[in-house]
């Protein structure tokens, strides 16, 4: 079975109007599609609470503002009452409270349910009790007034203490104020032209510090390359200073202080003369004996050299030549 356009169409349309008028009704606070379950608060002030506003439970949306109206006539005459619709399925003890509160800092509202202690829950149709928080002017006012009141005293204390400054501030006084504040003047006029010649030195001797920061980080690019080897000496010298810490440094020291002691004695004995040393060194006859001796020897050594057979005897064949040896 084919289905026509204008079928089709139609169905469409119907749908739109229906999802139109649930829309409408759900941004009055009235969900077609959900069992109805009112309930009713009057307040003598609403605030801009308007239809949709949530209701809340500790924060969570339980229903919103279906309705508002004014009561024209009755014990409630020119009070507003507002009807809520639930969208949730909670139990609210009788006697609780639904309060109009700001739910953020644009000023929109919204209904916060506070619970007695009641032990009976409200049913469809009742009305629960009223309230509302400070609104934001009425909260400004009450924290203003107090620093109003304290601001009109400081104004009084100090138009009275300028009163006094007047009196005080005669001509005389006002004169050294004017001195002292042209000495001020100088003074700072003074500074400026100091500022000013350092500006001068600095952009003079510009060079001079550029190449002294430049030595310094050679310097200091030098230490940071020569870490390594500057903590070896370190280690070194620290190791060395242990070793000789440790070694028997006092005892050779002893020892070589008593050596020289004994060599001191033994140079005093030689220069008095005692012992063999002493005796070669401040008697001079072994030294003539000898000088007497080597001379002796010399010509005895000449005579050899001169004459050697007179001293050296040989013969081939054994026979001794007495002639000569004679002679």
């Amino acid at each position: 079975m084919k289905i026509s356009k204008e079928f089709k169409i139609g169905v469409i349309v119907v749908l739109g109007v229906a999802a139109l008028v649930w829309g409408v009704s759900f941004l009055k606070g009235s969900d077609i599609l959900s069992r109805k379950y009112y309930l009713y608060a009057i307040y003598p002030r609403i605030d801009n609470l308007i239809p949709a506003n949530p209701m809340l439970i500790n924060g969570f949306k339980v229903g919103q503002v279906n309705s508002i109206s004014l009561v024209e006539d009755g014990p409630y005459k020119n009070q507003v009452i507002v009807k809520f619709v639930l969208t949730e399925e909670v139990n609210i003890p009788k006697k609780s409270v639904a309060k109009a509160v700001s739910s953020d800092l644009l000023g929109t509202k919204a209904v916060e349910v506070v619970f007695s202690d009641e032990k009976e829950f409200v049913k469809n149709g009742d009305t629960l009790l009223s309230g509302s928080e400070e609104n934001l002017r009425e909260a400004v006012n009450k924290q203003i007034a107090p620093l109003q009141a304290r601001a009109l005293s400081l104004i009084g204390s100090i138009d009275s203490a300028m009163t006094v400054v007047t009196m005080l501030l005669n001509p005389k006084t006002r004169d050294n104020i004017d001195r002292s504040f042209e000495s001020v003047r100088k003074a700072i006029l003074s500074l400026e032209q100091t500022a000013y010649k350092l500006d001068d030195l600095v952009a003079s001797e510009k060079g001079k510090v550029s190449n002294v920061m430049t030595n310094l980080n050679n310097i200091s690019t030098n230490l940071s390359n020569n870490e390594q080897k500057l903590n070896n000496i370190i280690t070194n010298f620290s190791n060395l200073s242990d070793t000789l810490a440790k070694s028997q440094l006092r005892s050779a020291v002893a020892n070589a202080s008593a050596t020289m002691k004994e060599l001191n004695e033994l140079m005093s004995r030689i220069n008095r003369g005692e012992g063999t040393l002493g005796k070669l060194a401040k008697n001079d006859s072994l030294y003539n004996n000898l000088n007497s001796s080597a001379a002796s020897l010399d010509r005895l050594l000449k005579d050899l050299e001169s004459n050697p057979k007179r001293y050296v005897h040989f013969s081939i064949f054994g026979k001794k030549d007495k002639k000569k040896t004679q002679n």
